[in-house]
């Protein structure tokens, strides 16, 4: 029997031995996987490093036919270059000997003209000692020296020339009154044709009536508390008299006129009158006019098709219904040179959209919220350049009386048709003393010209009768006299429409039979 520990051993042993074979085996096993593996990696290596080479050859090759490419392409445009500069010197030389021919030929020329002008100047000397001598031989004949002769000579040519000019120039601006004034009254007759709007005077009080005398003491109030506050929130100086059922409201302000009267209805209306309801229906009122005066606004550019009006001209555009001009209704007055603008411009081939939008505006400074010390021209073309109006509407509002100097066709069409408007009979209101002192003032300016007897001033100002010496003034020198004393008044004097100068000279022979 073996011995167990013996057996063991054995056991022992035998998987210590079989342990080291199977290493040993696996060992081997690994081993030569391991060579074939890199033996495989080695060769894929060596083939992608075969294709990376034949892939950079290519591509030298492509890039080196790409350069050879371009540098022929530069060859050639140098080439091109150096035959084009090549051309141009031969043309160059070519005019170099054309010039140089041309300055020799000059040069021939000059020495040539040199040669005539010395030839000239002799000749020019010979014939002034000759003429010279004749001076002196005819002296000696008239016994009157060269410079009193010349004298009198200019004097009678000047005294010819300037007849002769007056006559001309009498005749160049009969022709042009007859030519341009015929053109000129068609445009303007057909102009004025188009346009049919109201005028009416306004006055500067408002009339309100009411029903009984007993509402009279209501709105003067205890101790008159509620007239003062209505005169102090409306700025309108309300008059209560013996007139029967009505109260007379005067301002100058159309508007604060209006707020008033409208107040005044509401309040009657409702019965109740004292300081506090006062207050609250002038605030009511004052905004339903400012409210009104953008409708009316909006309402007059919409009528007259013009577009994207800035909101606050639109705003003093409606304010105008509540403004006037010598007792003409501001908007309407400026509604009708818009029109007027527009049909004119039709006439002359201008755009008459740019002619009726400056006709529209052109009182705009009327109308300022602020109203500084500058004429209402000035001051509605400031306002025309704060809202971005074009330039040839902001030169056409400042210079329709003449402030600023005209630079477009537009400006004088709109000074023309604001003329138009305002000389129309009934359309403006003239203080009775302007208006004589108007008339004596044309008489005055007549009368201070040489050889004049007598002037007068007829048909409302608008025509001048000039009666002159016969004796004293001759029939050019009335022609001149009538020229001067146009262009005296227009330059002097202020006035609507125009002023027609007539001067008379009349030569009457009288005799006695006995």
């Amino acid at each position: 029997m073996w011995d167990p520990i013996y057996i063991a051993i054995f056991a022992l042993s035998g998987m210590v031995v079989g342990g080291l074979l199977t290493s040993t085996i696996l060992r081997k096993s690994v081993e030569k996987k391991r060579k074939a593996i890199l033996l495989d990696a080695e060769e894929k290596g060596e083939m992608m490093k075969k294709e990376k080479m034949l892939q950079a050859k290519e591509k030298f090759l492509q890039l080196k036919a790409e350069h050879e490419k371009i540098v022929q392409e530069k060859n050639e445009e140098i080439q091109r270059n150096e035959n084009k500069l090549k051309q141009k010197e031969t043309a160059f030389s070519q005019k170099l000997e054309e010039n140089s021919k041309k300055q020799k030929e000059l040069e021939t020329i000059k020495q040539n003209l040199t040669h005539q002008m010395e030839i000239v100047t002799k000749k020019q000397q010979d014939l002034e000692r000759i003429h010279k001598e004749q001076v002196d031989k005819l002296e000696v004949i008239a016994n009157i020296s060269a410079n009193e002769a010349k004298a009198q000579l200019v004097e009678s040519l000047k005294e010819e020339a300037k007849a002769d000019a007056i006559t001309q120039s009498r005749e160049i601006v009969e022709e042009a009154r007859m030519t341009a004034g015929m053109e000129a009254k068609k445009i303007v007759i057909e102009a004025i044709q188009r346009t049919a709007v109201e005028h009416a005077v306004e006055n500067t009080v408002s009339v309100f009536n009411i029903d009984n005398e007993e509402m009279k003491g209501r709105i003067i109030g205890r101790e008159g508390r509620n007239i003062r506050t209505l005169e102090s929130l409306t700025g309108v100086e309300i008059i209560i008299d013996d007139s029967p059922d009505a109260i007379i409201l005067s301002s100058f302000d159309p508007v604060r006129r209006e707020i008033a009267r409208l107040s005044l209805h509401k309040l009657v209306t409702d019965g109740r009158i004292h300081p506090a309801r006062i207050e609250e229906v002038v605030t009511k009122t004052r905004k339903q006019i400012e409210q009104e005066i953008v409708e009316i606004g909006k309402r007059t550019t919409i009528d007259l098709g013009i577009l994207n009006v800035h909101h606050e001209l639109v705003r003093l555009v409606g304010k105008m219904k509540y403004r006037s001009s010598y007792g003409q209704n501001l908007l309407q007055h400026s509604v009708e040179v818009a029109k007027l603008s527009a049909s004119m411009a039709i006439e002359l081939g201008l755009n008459p959209k740019k002619a009726k939008r400056a006709g529209l505006l052109h009182d705009i400074g009327k109308v300022s919220d602020n109203e500084p010390d500058l004429p209402h021209a000035l001051l509605g073309m400031k306002l025309a350049e704060k809202f971005k109006e074009k330039p040839e509407i902001i030169n056409a509002i400042g210079a329709h009386h003449d402030e600023i100097e005209m630079d477009n066709l537009i400006s004088p069409i709109v000074q023309v048709c604001d003329a138009i408007s305002g000389a129309r009979p009934g359309a403006r209101r003239e203080v009775v003393e302007a208006y004589i002192e108007r008339l004596k003032r044309l008489e005055d300016i007549a009368l201070s010209y040489p050889g004049v007897v007598k002037t007068y001033a007829i048909q409302a100002g608008r025509e001048l009768r000039v009666i002159v010496g016969a004796e004293k003034v001759s029939d050019s020198e009335a022609a001149q006299i009538s020229f001067d004393l146009s262009k005296k008044i227009q330059s002097e004097m202020t006035y609507p429409g125009q002023i027609k100068i007539t001067v008379i000279r009349e030569t009457r022979a009288i005799n006695y039979a006995k």
